[in-house]
C-alpha cells in the first residue's frame, strides 16, 4: 500500500525540526492510532503494541524513559509523519528491537506476523559481534549493510533513527557528535529515495548541524 500524507495539526518543533514525542505511551497513542489508520491496522499495531510491551517488559533506554516510548515515537513517526497506512511496516516499527534487545525469535514473530514482519525486523537488527569481532566494526558494517535492504525495510530504519536523533541534545556531548557523524554516514543517504524523509532529516542536520567537524554555533531558539 502507498502512503499518504496526514494532516493531524501542529507537530512539537525543536526549533526548525518538526519533532514527534506525543505518542509517548499507548494510552496516549491508541485513541489516535484508531482515528486515522483503518481498523483492521490499527487493531494490528494494537497487538504488535501488546507483544512489545510483554517482551520489553521494564526495559528502559539509556534515558531512562520505558522502552515502549521509543517504539512508540517510531511508530508516530510513520504515520504522523510520513503518513504510511501498511499494517506489517508499522507492526515492524513496533517491533524492530524484540530480536535484537529481547529473547524473542524470529520464529515467534514469523508465528504471531508472518514472514513480511519478520524479514523487516531482521534487516534493522544489529548482529552481535562474535568472538575477536570489535563492536563498533560490527555495527558499522551492519550500517553499510543497510544500503541493500528492501525499501519498507529502510522506512523502519529511518523511522527508528529519527526517533533517536530528534532529541540528541539530551545525550553527552562526545555522544552527539558521535551520533550524529554516524548518521550523516549511514541514515541520511537512505532517505533520499523517501522525500519526506528526505526533508526531514536535511532540517535535522542543518539543526544539529554544529556538531559536525568545524560546525557552526546553533542560532538562539526563537522566542
Amino acid at each position: 500500500m502507498g502512503t499518504v500524507r496526514l494532516e493531524l495539526g501542529v507537530a512539537g518543533r525543536i526549533w526548525g525540526v518538526e519533532t514527534f514525542t506525543r505518542w509517548h505511551d499507548w494510552a496516549a497513542a491508541e485513541p489516535e492510532v484508531r482515528e486515522v489508520l483503518p481498523a483492521t491496522t490499527a487493531e494490528a499495531v494494537a497487538r504488535a503494541v501488546r507483544f512489545a510491551t510483554t517482551w520489553h517488559g521494564e526495559q528502559r533506554r539509556p534515558t531512562g524513559a520505558p522502552y515502549l516510548e521509543h517504539l512508540l515515537e517510531a511508530l508516530e513517526i510513520l504515520v504522523r509523519g510520513a503518513g504510511e497506512q501498511d499494517a506489517e511496516v508499522l507492526c515492524a516499527v513496533v517491533l524492530h528491537d524484540v530480536l535484537e534487545d529481547t529473547a524473542c525469535t524470529a520464529a515467534e514473530l514469523v508465528e504471531q506476523f508472518g514472514t513480511r514482519v519478520a524479514h523487516l525486523v531482521g534487516w534493522v537488527t544489529k548482529p552481535e559481534a562474535g568472538p575477536g569481532e570489535d563492536k563498533t566494526e560490527v555495527k558499522e558494517e551492519y550500517l553499510r549493510e543497510l544500503r541493500r535492504a528492501p525499501r519498507d525495510a529502510v522506512l523502519v530504519k529511518l523511522a527508528d533513527r529519527a526517533s533517536n536523533v530528534q532529541t540528541l541534545r539530551n545525550l553527552a556531548p562526545d555522544k552527539q557528535r558521535s551520533y550524529y557523524a554516524q548518521t550523516v554516514s549511514y541514515i541520511v543517504p537512505l532517505a533520499a529515495v523517501h522525500p519526506w524523509f528526505d526533508r526531514w532529516y536535511a532540517q535535522w542536520r542543518a539543526e544539529f548541524g554544529d556538531l559536525a567537524p568545524g560546525g557552526a554555533i546553533p542560532p538562539d531558539p526563537p522566542g
